[in-house]
């Protein structure tokens, strides 16, 4: 039987699997010591939960387990990562590049640097989502020092050309980092393979707890160096200090370690899905995707719906799906998508859009009600709509001023 509220919006977070509860539950009542606690058995068992926990999340993105430095969070792990960068090779220059449609983690601690002396370059994207390689390559000056473009989009689930970046990097010698918070543990990761010298993660993007992530450091070829942003305590080989949160890690753990045995199977069971939910919604006029259907994340969908308010849309059926209009970072904002903006889609068609993100436990039924009641939805708005009118009378509105 179908209950309800539905769940749609897995891009703002996923709801944690009962296997990464059940592994984190012993560690707040049981296994309760201080991982840095190296004189008693309670502390042995939280180092040895961190321990393992390590090379569950590094075996998920190819890594080093002494590589993986844990954070509150993406956002904590991407501005560690670029201030870190930034305060340790700053006598090679102070030039960063990024991109436009960036998590605002990224587009706020870049314009944080700005502030305090950064040259930002800020690439655009075309209408499908994509950089310019050539405007990036283009863009490298002897000052650079770092480039940061995300691994996929939150709002669109554009990928972008990851390997390629590298390439232009290594070829400048210029650090390569990826915020790759929305595809790790969704589709395969692989730092060495893709040439990343840095990578950011978070916990509740993959079915784990809220409060935890972990940033990819490479350690050698080339060995990256960070400046850390939190003093006190030397934990984490002195990168980023603070009592580590024990059943968090071991939660991240699991589901990394879930996610890295499952990936193949989840995506093969949520990609139709979601193309079926695509394709019924495409059905309906003046429909549209946004962002390239080809390179993109296997269970993202970003559809407009022309002519009608997104907000409107939603308060339709808000108390029965669960959606967004975008990244769950700027819901509160009256301003259309910023990342749609950057794609060239008009301020109108941005604010009729709506990001669809399925999930593990996403099921036939729920997308076969969401189809229904979104299609409802935007049908009983149209007709009481005097643009639609006018638009279905053949009135061209998008020559009138």
């Amino acid at each position: 039987m179908l209950q309800l509220p539905v769940y749609l919006d897995n891009n703002a977070t996923t709801p944690c699997d009962p296997r990464v509860l059940a592994t984190m539950l012993p560690y707040f009542t049981e296994i309760y010591g201080n991982a840095a606690s190296r004189s008693h058995p309670f502390g042995w068992a939280a180092e040895e939960a961190v321990d393992y926990a390590r090379e569950q999340v590094a075996k998920l993105i190819g890594a080093d387990s002494r590589e993986m430095i844990f954070t509150s969070g993406a956002t904590e792990a991407v501005n560690l990562a670029i201030k870190g960068v930034y305060d340790m090779y700053a006598g090679k220059g102070q030039h960063i590049i990024t991109a436009v449609t960036e998590h605002k983690a990224v587009l706020d601690t870049c314009k944080h640097l700005e502030k305090k002396g950064a040259q930002i370059t800020w690439l655009p994207v075309n209408r499908e989502g994509f950089i310019d390689l050539a405007a990036l390559e283009a863009a490298i000056t002897p000052q650079t020092i770092l480039i940061s473009i995300m691994y996929a989009n939150n709002e669109t689930g554009v990928i972008q050309p990851i390997r390629a970046i590298s390439d232009i990097a290594r070829k400048h010698g210029v650090l390569f980092m990826t915020d790759a918070t929305q595809a790790a543990g969704k589709i395969p990761v692989d730092v060495n393979k893709d040439g990343i010298d840095l990578l950011t993660l978070s916990a509740h993007k993959m079915y784990g707890p809220k409060g935890i992530g972990a940033l990819y450091v490479r350690r050698r070829s080339p060995r990256v160096r960070l400046t850390a942003q939190i003093d006190g305590g030397g934990h984490e080989r002195g990168i980023r200090s603070g009592t580590l949160n024990v059943p968090g890690i071991a939660g991240l753990g699991k589901a990394a370690e879930i996610c890295r045995e499952e990936m193949t199977a989840d995506t093969a069971r949520i990609a139709p899905m979601r193309d079926r939910l695509e394709k019924a919604l495409l059905k309906l006029e003046q429909s549209y995707v946004n962002g390239s259907t080809i390179h993109r994340l296997p269970q993202t969908t970003n559809l407009s719906f022309k002519y009608v308010e997104s907000e409107a849309l939603i308060m339709g059926f808000n108390k029965t799906i669960a959606l967004s209009t975008g990244s769950a970072c700027t819901s509160a904002s009256l301003e259309p998508s910023y990342v749609l903006k950057a794609l060239g889609i008009s301020d109108d068609l941005a604010h009729a859009s709506l990001r669809f993100g399925l999930g593990r436990f996403t099921t036939d039924e729920q997308v076969d009600y969401a189809i229904r009641t979104v299609t409802e939805a935007v049908n009983k708005l149209r007709s009481t709509s005097p643009v639609w009118e006018m638009y279905k009378d053949g009135v061209d509105l998008d020559t009138i001023a």
